[in-house]
């Protein structure tokens, strides 16, 4: 697909779009997102959008394979529509048993072209990422330098993805290194990712994840430990509590 191609799709996209915008619906929704939300209001699953138009649309695309829909889907994220990215996430989706570490370097362009909530962060780790991680195509190697990225997402994008590796057998305190810089990070949105990850973790083992939290319980954002501490009784979540505060 030829750039004048690409762009003549895109424009038939944001067509369609407007043309069947629902700004009642799109604030609606408006509430789930404290980072801020743009929408068509296109979101009930049922809509030929996601039914029809994705099929076709995706269709259009089909001889530049995966390749193509990674740059299909940054244009898509750089309008910051919900839905647009939305589309973005299934057709890479539709590529998912290719999805591999080149695959992964053309995602993570995604996120400072728009990427910028949780939702989407969190559907791409769940449908395509964490699969990849699973099945081997792509490794913890290759998500490393996610941690130092600038964009919020793609840092909660690691322990999300992560999550996956908790379904099989793992070295917990492998795992635990590996998210260790993300202790320290600034972000509300990783602060979140990182605690449902050692929530998920300390479920599966809870003795290594109770000796890791400890070593941050006074230094670490509170929020990681509000998550990770969630099924925890009243008596061991208040071993967690920063000294002075008991």
């Amino acid at each position: 697909m030829s750039e004048i191609e690409r762009t003549k799709l895109l424009s038939e996209i944001r067509a369609y779009c407007a043309e069947h915008a629902n700004p009642a619906l799109a604030a609606k929704y408006s509430r789930y997102f404290k980072e801020g939300y743009d929408a068509w209001g296109l979101l009930d699953r049922k809509h030929e959008f996601w039914t029809v138009k994705d099929k076709e649309w995706l269709e259009r695309n089909k001889r530049e394979g995966l390749k193509g829909v990674l740059k299909l889907g940054e244009a898509l994220f750089e309008s910051g529509k919900y839905e647009e990215g939305g589309l973005a996430i299934r057709f890479v989706k539709s590529y998912a048993a290719e999805f591999d570490s080149k695959a992964l370097n053309g995602v993570a362009k995604w996120f400072p072209a728009g990427i910028r909530n949780w939702a989407h962060t969190d559907v791409l780790c769940g449908e395509v990422l964490s699969p990849a991680l699973r099945d081997g195509r792509i490794g913890l190697g290759d998500l490393a330098k996610w941690r130092e990225s600038k964009h919020p997402f793609q840092r909660r994008a690691v322990p999300v993805t992560m999550l996956i590796l908790l379904k099989g057998k793992f070295d917990a305190g492998e795992l635990l290194e590996f998210v260790r810089p993300l202790m320290t990070d600034g972000e509300r949105v990783v602060h979140q990712g990182m605690g449902w990850f050692l929530r998920e973790m300390w479920k599966k083992e809870p003795k290594p994840v109770e000796a890791f939290l400890l070593q941050w319980k006074d230094t670490a954002p509170r929020l990681i430990f509000q998550y990770a501490t969630e099924k925890m009784t009243a008596v061991q979540k208040a071993r967690f509590k920063r000294e002075g505060k008991r």
